[in-house]
């Protein structure tokens, strides 16, 4: 990234950082031999190496009551809505008065029919769960919640199979609790609510949100439809999904928790489920933290991403154009936490005119499925990203992965950015060019493991502290222009482990002599086409890297573990390969037809080329 000046900062991370270079047995693990310091992923969130699975358990858990069970045997009371009015058949407590039904006791209620303008009461006396089949129902209420539980220890709304239900409200409402300004949303809980079944649940929210349950909001089933003017789901204390297919339209946020005064409350945690999200603001956004082990997401947020993003044009999410505040605007990101956010598993894609994935803590990336274009960064946190396996793919993004700590030990990532790839130093969302840039001991990227692809148009690999490499597989095509590097830090670059290779302009850095692994640094005289193949073989014609750049080039860095000190090598320019190509890298090459530009024997840890 284009730097207008730096500030250096004390360190402020919680987590006590420590570099490294060199592997230890445990790849996520990182000694430094300049700095006497280590750094462990596992310490930079909460969840550690611990099963997410068994975390989300603790976190969301189920009872009996909270999944589909057939209800028919379960001495139901029935409830015909008629219209204006309703009649009941049944020993559950029921009162009609008018259009407003009050269902007093716990117990199962089936309900069948229209309502044109009235209003179903949950206000319970005693502690029983009340279920409330919608057995076919079309329910709107004008001035109010159309289903309102005002008292109860928990109510579940069954969907059975086949049936079509359709929940709406008017565009103002009469508050029954006027101070709290409640209920304020189509379907409103003031206690625990769970949806289940396999039915379809249509709702029209066109005063304010879908759905709210005040406590603890479940849904482990269902078709569920809705259209809201601000936001579809809420819940405060959580938000737990086993199961269900969900269709939000909203004008504020898909799916959200509140509860910002208990530090252990407004989770999200999503277990399965399709979703398919259209957002004006955020797609799903935990007060807390946002747990996700597998499902189906759709997610396009902000009218999605701005069509084009210039390295140059200044990235608006939430960000200020004086270059020493940040301010928050109107927010709409993917996935938000403010906490942590942890994907397991699941398949996401993602068009965001905000960052994508978001955490105002740290991210954390075990497996899944993620293909993200997003206006601002692909992937941000203020404090960490790690990511451990799964599939990335950023195909449009401001900055591709930003934090203070990336630290990548497995996975394959796929970048392509208008300004940096992989950006440590950003710290709280201070995308942009106009940004304060910060130096810090805290700020690392470290690679141990997993493949990563960048074809950036500002820095590749931008550190404005350390880059410490072990393992894995880099791939770096571009920049072209010489206002930015492929590779670029502050402190060190120390390798001792996997292969980076990375092509674009002069103006890139190269690993420090500290490392353990030897490099070479290719510089051209003049630019070279892209696709134009670069081979280095050893003098018994074995293999070292074959790679054709994805852009024009002038200077080549290339580290592998296969240069050996006072070894001789080839390198050649032109020619084809036909071995297998990712990103511009060549594996099992079997290459011809070049011209060889220089010999050259490694003497040194960093070994510079001219031609």
């Amino acid at each position: 990234m284009k730097r207008k000046f730096r500030k250096l900062i004390t360190p402020f991370l919680c987590t006590t950082i420590l570099f490294a270079c060199g592997k230890s047995e445990d790849s996520s693990t990182v000694t430094s031999t300049n700095l006497n310091a280590e750094v462990n992923i596992n310490t930079l969130n909460t969840i550690g190496d611990s099963d997410i699975q068994t975390v989300v358990s603790e976190l969301a858990t189920y009872s009996e009551d909270d999944l589909y069970t057939e209800w028919k045997n379960e001495d139901p009371t029935y409830i015909q809505l008629n219209g204006e009015t309703a009649t009941y058949e049944g020993s559950g407590a029921v009162v009609v008065s008018e259009s407003t039904i009050y269902i007093r006791t716990g117990g199962v209620y089936v309900l069948t029919g229209t309502l044109d303008d009235g209003q179903i009461v949950v206000e319970a006396e005693d502690k029983s769960t009340v279920r409330l089949v919608l057995n076919g129902v079309d329910i709107h209420s004008s001035t109010s919640a159309p289903i309102y539980v005002k008292d109860a220890e928990k109510t579940v709304i069954s969907l059975p199979e086949g049936t079509e239900n359709t929940i709406s409200d008017g565009t103002q409402y009469v508050y029954d609790d006027k101070e709290k300004e409640e209920p304020n949303s189509a379907i409103f809980s003031k206690d625990n609510l769970t949806i289940n079944g396999d039915g379809k649940l249509t709702i029209e929210a066109n005063f304010n949100d879908g759905i709210i349950g005040k406590d603890e909001l479940r849904i482990t089933g269902g078709n569920i439809v809705v259209t809201a003017e601000d936001d579809a789901i809420v819940g405060r204390d959580l938000v737990a999904v086993q199961e269900g297919n969900l269709m939000l339209t909203a004008g504020g946020d898909g799916i959200k928790s509140t509860n910002d005064e208990d530090a252990e409350k407004g989770n999200i945690a999503l277990e399965g489920g399709t979703y398919n999200i259209v957002a004006d603001n955020n797609g799903i956004q935990a007060q807390a933290s946002l747990y996700v082990l597998d499902g189906e997401y759709t997610i396009a947020t902000g009218g999605g991403s701005p069509e084009t993003i210039g390295i140059n044009e200044f990235a608006s999410g939430g960000h200020s154009e004086d270059s020493t505040t940040t301010t928050e605007t109107t927010s709409a990101k993917g996935l938000k936490a403010t906490t942590e956010l942890v994907i397991g598993g699941g398949t996401f894609v993602i068009d965001s005119f905000d960052d994508a994935i978001h955490s105002s803590k740290s991210v954390l990336f075990v497996d899944g499925e993620l293909t993200i274009a997003s206006g601002d960064d692909g992937i941000h946190a203020d404090s960490s990203v790690v990511t451990k396996g799964g599939s990335i793919t950023i195909t449009k993004t401001y900055e591709g992965i930003e934090s203070n700590i990336v630290a990548i030990a497995g996975g394959t990532i796929d970048i392509t950015s208008a300004d940096d790839g992989l950006n440590v130093g950003g710290g709280a969302d201070s995308s942009g060019d106009n940004m304060v840039e910060t130096i810090s001991e805290d700020h690392l990227i470290q690679i141990t493991g997993g493949y990563v692809s960048v074809n950036s148009l500002g820095d590749g690999l931008d550190s404005n502290g350390s880059f410490v490499m072990t393992d894995g597989t880099v791939v770096v095509n571009g920049p072209t222009d010489d206002g930015n590097g492929q590779i670029d830090y502050v402190d060190t670059f120390e390798i001792s482990g996997g292969v980076l290779v990375a092509a674009g302009s002069t103006k890139t850095q190269t690993s420090s002599d500290t490392s353990r692994q030897y490099a070479i640094m290719m510089t051209y005289s003049e630019a070279q086409a892209a696709g134009t193949i670069v081979h280095i073989e050893d003098s018994e014609g074995n293999t070292i890297a074959t790679f054709a750049p994805e852009k024009d080039y002038q200077s080549l860095y290339i580290s592998s573990p296969d240069l050996e000190k006072n070894s001789s090598y080839k390198l050649y320019s032109g020619g084809a390969s036909t071995g297998t190509e990712t990103n511009g890298l060549y594996t099992d090459s079997d290459y011809s037809g070049g011209t060889i530009i220089v010999d050259f024997t490694i003497s040194d840890v960093m070994t510079s080329l001219n031609g």
